[in-house]
């Protein structure tokens, strides 16, 4: 009988149930040919998806809406070994595909993150028949999610104008000259050049970081007594509104 428990509960990883209203009846399997279709004619251009968000995105949809379910429970880990990339990258995926509306967050915990997956005619930013997404917020978030900052001068000076002068590692305030732009997941693990991993920080800092995470760097500030306790979870908490996306750098006005 606990076999038995144990088999159904790592099927859930993959086959899950409508957790939030379980007499609501499951969704119709959707059409696989149009769903297809207007992922690849409508959903890739619009959006401008990478190829990793492409795989992501494909492999939930077809474990979820093309079986009949709306949602689906997994974990990073197990994700990146289904599609066969490497963890990073795919956390970065689900994260942008979260922005964009293409999934819904429904809870994250240690368990794994349970996501609502839309179609591609369910996704308020991309419209079967219609024209590329407006101006509304939808759209901007998508774009600052696809933006390269260390492209411009202007897009690099938002990073700093979000720190307003203080250094995001040791707090400590400094002129513009002292000042540059670190990747808290360095570029050689991947690290992109997303508002999402970029921090403006002291010449000190930066150079004495290296290639270690940004947490480790971190304990190693308060090891040395640069930070204090109360300054070091401080620091822990921004580095996860940094990677959650809620540490949005203001943007230069487009030019027309």
């Amino acid at each position: 009988m606990n076999e038995m428990k144990t088999t159904n509960s790592t099927a859930t990883n993959w086959k899950t149930v409508n957790t939030r209203n379980p007499a609501k009846s499951a969704p119709a399997k959707a059409n696989a040919e149009s769903a297809w279709k207007q992922f690849e004619d409508h959903l890739v251009p619009q959006l401008r998806l990478s190829v990793i968000e492409r795989a992501v995105y494909s492999h939930l949809l077809r474990h979820s809406r093309l079986e009949g379910k709306r949602d689906v429970r997994f974990s990073i880990k197990e994700l990146a070994r289904r599609v066969r990339i490497s963890a990073v990258p795919v956390r970065d995926a689900v994260r942008r595909l979260i922005a964009y509306g293409v999934l819904r967050l429904v809870e994250r915990s240690n368990a794994g993150h349970l996501v609502e997956v839309r179609l591609p005619r369910e996704i308020r930013a991309v419209t079967a028949t219609g024209p590329a997404p407006g101006p509304g917020p939808i759209r901007q978030r998508f774009l600052i999610e696809q933006t390269d900052f260390m492209k411009s001068r202007e897009l690099r000076r938002a990073i700093h104008a979000r720190e307003r002068g203080v250094c995001f590692y040791c707090m400590r305030r400094f002129r513009p000259a002292g000042m540059c732009l670190d990747h808290v997941i360095p570029r050689v693990r991947s690290g992109r050049n997303s508002y999402r991993n970029l921090v403006s920080c002291c010449t000190g800092c930066n150079g004495q970081k290296g290639p270690r995470s940004a947490s480790d760097f971190l304990c190693k500030l308060y090891r040395e007594r640069r930070l204090t306790a109360h300054e070091l979870r401080s620091r822990l908490r921004a580095l996860q509104a940094l990677a959650a996306g809620k540490l949005l750098p203001p943007l230069p006005p487009r030019k027309p």
